[in-house]
Parts: structure tokens; sequence; C-alpha cells
């Protein structure tokens, strides 16, 4: 855990979020500033700043079967949905703990950003 990592604090239970999904490896919870009817995040319990960091397949796999889990239960899957990872203060990362954005609800034209 990162002290100064606001998604450490929050799965560690320091922090409030609304939680969506969790299990041993992973925790999801809806985005504070939702660019989507339904715009949620899939982050792994174990801190890496970025996929830089990550040369774990079966936890990156995990990370998007989970994505996959929340649109379909929470009934978004089937009209589309996107998921994206940032990396990067230039590829739009604000939060250095790797996650995914999962977002869906609504037409999500090309190009993100």
């Amino acid at each position: 855990m990162k002290t100064n990592c606001v998604f450490c604090r929050i799965i560690h239970g320091e922090e409030k979020a609304e939680k969506v999904f969790e299990d041993e490896d992973t925790l999801v919870i809806e985005d504070i500033f939702p660019r989507a009817p339904f715009h949620y995040l899939v982050l792994p319990k174990k801190h890496f700043d970025s996929l830089l960091d990550v040369d774990d397949g079966a936890l990156l796999g995990k990370l998007l079967i989970t994505a996959k889990k929340v649109a379909e239960e929470k009934g978004f899957a089937p009209q589309g949905f996107r998921v994206v990872l940032n990396c990067g203060r230039g590829g739009g990362q604000s939060v250095f703990h790797l996650h995914l954005h999962v977002l869906g609800g609504r037409s999500l034209p090309w190009l993100p950003g």
C-alpha cells in the first residue's frame, strides 16, 4: 500500500467510495466524475503505479474479465461499452494506481478524450 495513493486508501477502507464489486484481487468503484451514465473504475488491490509496472498477465486478464462482468451485471453490455486504461500523464492518467475505466449507457463515439 502507498499511503499517498487515494485508491490504496479506498481499498484499505481508509476513504469512502461507492463499491460495485469486490473479490480477493480487485475492487470496482463508481467514478466520482462520471463521463457516461455508467462509469466504473476497476482497481487491482495490489498497487502498481501504471501499466508500465505490471508483468502479471493473469492479473491484467482478471481486470478485463472484471470489467466485462460489471458491464454485464449492470445491464449495459448489450448496447456496447468502452474500457480505457490511461498510462502516464501524457496518456491522461491522473491517479497513479493502475485502473481501468468502464463506461457505458450512451453512445461513445471515437475518438476518446
